[in-house]
């Protein structure tokens, strides 16, 4: 048996676990799942980095589900902890982990912020084995008494990079410090380069094995990435209509960087009937899980978002992925368009271009290493065309340059008295008379 073709079935798994993984016609391991599942089989602390949609939800729940069908511990406090940055990914992995504890007794729970303290704490008491926790909340019960992690067997930090991001380190490290020592932790980031990732790993892992899977600023050759180069702000929203209008897809993922502008464009998209939603963070939970269902059962087939939307989330039927607004990093752009092409399939991602967006977008097209194939839509051709003039014009230019410069021609001099020049100078007695041989006048002269 080589890596290369690892089946669960290979694995030492719970027979229960095996039925639900049937059931969900998972068969072979991804590559990602074939390096870090007999490692974390082992018991041992990892560290991973892994690009998005490798299957990395499985690859940490398998160990630890299999693990407490193992040992079956009704006193102990909370078992396992997953930390993630985001409400949406939390209930997301709630919906994962309950698919495959569907034949075991095993209990797992979502803390998120939104949602009641009290029903949250009422529901920790029947004591589920797993925690599905966004860093805030989980802390605010552990402050309050009502989670103990004194007894917890593992503890995984999933898109830590974000959690950083969010300025969510002093939470997280409060949170690790409460809990057992003696526990596997596994610390997954999209990219383990990120500032502050080293440090935390340092802190709160033991002995960790480092695994990294594919390069995570590689494209995706499965993402077809378009740009389409844009007047204005009014002009984008004109051609996102069109290209909805003309082009086919299941559902459509829309990125804007601000609040506002999701609720602006959701509601231009309406007007030009078109079944939209919006997300952001100020919804509320009861709204965001709304909108996020309708989402998902196709009820509502184009979602305006803002970078909430843009970590861990899988959607089936995502099929295209529009930036309103380009990404703020290669790395944010990764994310976004990484909400389509997923588990082998195709996606398209468009990313509208205006002037103010261009020097941005080649700058990421150089982090990534990609190269945009240019999409026109016609009758709404952009009178820009795709390159911002940087150069200042020579009145412009700065007038010290010395040293900065050397292969500049040099400037013309002035010559004074240009007609005199090669001439021999005239003693200053011939010139004014009214001097003596020594250039003194004779009324100062001593």
């Amino acid at each position: 048996m080589t890596q290369s073709n690892l089946k669960f079935s290979d694995l030492v798994l719970n027979n229960r676990l095996l039925k639900a993984l049937t059931e969900l016609e998972l068969e072979t391991c991804t590559p990602m799942q074939t390096k870090v599942l007999p490692v974390a089989f082992q018991g041992k602390d990892i560290l991973v980095s892994a690009e998005t949609g490798s299957g990395k939800t499985i690859a940490y729940l398998l160990p630890v589900l299999n693990k407490i069908t193992q040992q079956d511990s009704p006193n102990t406090a909370t078992r396992c902890l997953i930390l993630v940055p985001t409400r949406e990914l939390a209930e997301q992995i709630e919906v994962h982990c309950k698919t495959l504890c569907k034949f075991t007794q095993i209990r797992c729970l979502s803390l998120i912020g939104g949602l009641p303290f009290r029903e949250q704490k009422a529901q920790i008491r029947k004591n589920p084995e797993i925690l599905i926790a966004t860093p805030g909340r989980i802390l605010e019960h552990v402050q309050k008494g009502s989670v103990e992690l004194g007894d917890l067997e593992t503890l995984i930090l999933d898109e830590a990079d974000r959690m950083l991001d969010m300025g969510f380190r002093e939470d997280v490290m409060e949170i690790c410090q409460a809990c057992n020592l003696d526990r596997q932790t596994f610390l997954l980031s999209a990219t383990l380069q990120h500032t502050g990732i080293e440090k935390v790993a340092e802190s709160i892992l033991n002995k960790a094995v480092h695994i990294e899977i594919g390069d995570f600023r590689k494209q995706d050759n499965n993402i077809l990435q378009k740009i389409v180069l844009a007047d204005s702000v009014d002009h984008k929203s004109q051609l996102i209509a069109k290209i909805l209008q003309s082009h086919e897809y299941e559902k459509v993922l829309i990125f804007t960087n601000t609040r506002d502008q999701a609720k602006k464009l959701d509601a231009f998209l309406q007007y030009k009937k078109l079944t939209t939603d919006y997300l952001h963070g100020e919804l509320s939970q009861d709204e965001r899980q709304i909108v996020m269902r309708q989402f998902r059962l196709g009820k509502t087939n184009i979602l305006v978002a803002t970078d909430l939307a843009a970590r861990g989330l899988d959607i089936k039927g995502l099929d295209l992925v529009i930036n309103f607004d380009m990404a703020r990093s290669g790395d944010d752009h990764l994310h976004r368009i990484g909400r389509t092409g997923r588990a082998g399939e195709s996606g398209t991602a468009i990313s509208l271009i205006n002037a103010n967006d261009w020097n941005l977008s080649q700058g990421i097209a150089r982090y990534l290493n990609i190269e945009f194939e240019v999409l026109t839509v016609k009758g709404l051709e952009a009178k820009f065309k795709g390159k911002v003039e940087t150069r200042l014009k020579k009145k412009h230019r700065p007038k010290n340059l010395k040293g900065k410069n050397k292969t500049a021609p040099k400037a013309k001099q002035r010559v004074r008295n240009k007609k005199n020049v090669g001439k021999r100078r005239k003693s200053a007695s011939i010139v004014n008379p009214a001097l003596d041989n020594d250039g003194l006048s004779p009324l100062k002269r001593k």
